[in-house]
């Protein structure tokens, strides 16, 4: 019966822990209300007004501690967990100030109502013993005028069948106020407009750390991995005929390796939200050495670098240098030991970068790939742009990236 659906569900004692927790929150604030009011109210003569002005300034401390950040997510953990979730999208820490007022709101009502909850929750069981042991006893509770008595027997068994009652209706006074208190944190503990847009921007700012991820390793493993097939297969050929070349080979097989781990290591640190004490990501001023690996893969490039790379800002210098990365990597295993130039032109305020080969294979697999299309992700995120196609008898890359004022 739904009558009587309250004394049997679960979600009425989920609701009185929810409540007793409120109570235990209480006891500091009380203490306080008790020992520290006093001490600094000294010039207050009455009950009355210590009372009053005791419970003001518990209130408003109670108030100011609801606005930790620690209070927040006790509070949020134990509406999720006590109260059925009524608001599973809620953040457990609000990012608005709004959001931050209705939490604490929210937390002052539960402590509130978990006092009063846990009150007549210990007095209940102690009022019933004595009803019940009053009807053998005749003795009730003592008061200030003596002590009150009731008639021995019968006369007085409707005294515990009270009290019972009254535990019943506590029950059923719980199971309503946790609903209010549930629709409560529906209210205050939503999702406002302005936190709903807060958490797109984290979630979107989240994604496109990944999709940057996605092309450190895109860019470093795949460069690294075609180098290594490269020289591999040439090691096996030359093993026995040129012991100095296949050294060399087993060399750029060794570095490639390992930077691709060092790169690995750094990306799935941050992955981990451990970035601290990873290695730093190449930038322009590590160029020689990625062009110096090509070349120990059996191909030739040439390179003309004009302007200081060391001035490029780090951002610039990173996201170009993974873009010459992957042109490398797309010149090695598409169109294989052809030669392949390269031209940085760092000026001003603007850094143009070309990478070009001969046509080979590469022109039917040139888009089949997503490297064109992360290095034009990565210029464009640097409001700059990139060209690929035919030029000539060649394939060219070019990327021109604006930078300092010149942006």
């Amino acid at each position: 019966m739904r009558v009587l659906r309250p004394l049997t569900g679960k979600a009425t004692y989920r609701r009185w822990v929810y409540l007793v927790l409120g109570g235990a929150i209480s006891v500091p604030y009380l203490l306080f209300s008790a020992i520290a009011v006093p001490s600094v109210l000294p010039f207050v003569t009455t009950i009355e007004r210590a009372t009053v002005l005791g419970g003001g300034l518990t209130l408003l401390v109670l108030a100011g501690t609801a606005f930790l950040p620690a209070v927040h997510v006790l509070e949020s953990t134990a509406v999720r967990e006590l109260l059925d979730d009524p608001v599973p999208d809620a953040p457990a820490k609000p990012h608005t100030r709004r959001g931050k007022r209705q939490a604490a709101g929210m937390f002052v009502l539960h402590v509130v109502a978990g006092f009063v909850v846990s009150l007549f929750s210990l007095l209940a069981p102690v009022a019933i013993g004595l009803s019940v042991s009053a009807v053998f006893t005749g003795q009730f509770v003592e008061t200030s005028d003596g002590e009150l008595t009731v008639p021995v027997g019968w006369a007085s068994a409707w005294l515990p069948a009270v009290f019972v009652l009254g535990g019943v209706l506590l029950v059923y006074a719980v199971w309503a106020i946790g609903g209010l208190l549930r629709r409560a944190a529906t209210a205050l503990l939503g999702m406002s407009a302005a936190d709903r847009i807060a958490r797109l921007e984290r979630r979107t700012g989240q994604l496109a750390e990944r999709n940057r991820l996605a092309r450190e390793l895109h860019d470093s493993v795949g460069h690294a991995l075609s180098v290594v097939t490269l020289q591999a297969g040439a090691a096996r050929r030359t093993l026995r005929t040129d012991p100095d070349f296949t050294e060399r080979a087993l060399g750029a097989i060794e570095d490639s390796a390992r930077t691709a781990l060092d790169d690995l290591d750094h990306v799935l640190g941050l992955l981990r939200e451990e970035a601290a004490g990873r290695a730093p990501q190449p930038t322009l001023t590590e160029l020689p050495t990625l062009l110096e690996t090509t070349r120990l893969a059996g191909t030739p490039v040439t390179a003309e670098i004009t302007g200081e790379p060391a001035a490029v800002p780090a951002v610039v210098s990173r996201e170009v240098y993974r873009i010459l990365q992957e042109c490398l990597t797309n010149a090695v295993r598409h169109a294989g030991r052809v030669p392949v130039a390269v031209a940085v032109e760092i000026a001003a305020h603007e850094l143009v970068a070309r990478v070009a080969n001969p046509l080979s294979v590469s022109v039917g697999r040139a888009g089949g790939g997503r490297g064109l299309r992360g290095m034009a992700e990565r210029a464009a995120v640097l409001g700059g742009e990139l060209s690929a196609g035919r030029v000539d008898e060649r394939w060219e890359v070019v990327v021109r990236v604006p930078w300092g004022s010149g942006r």
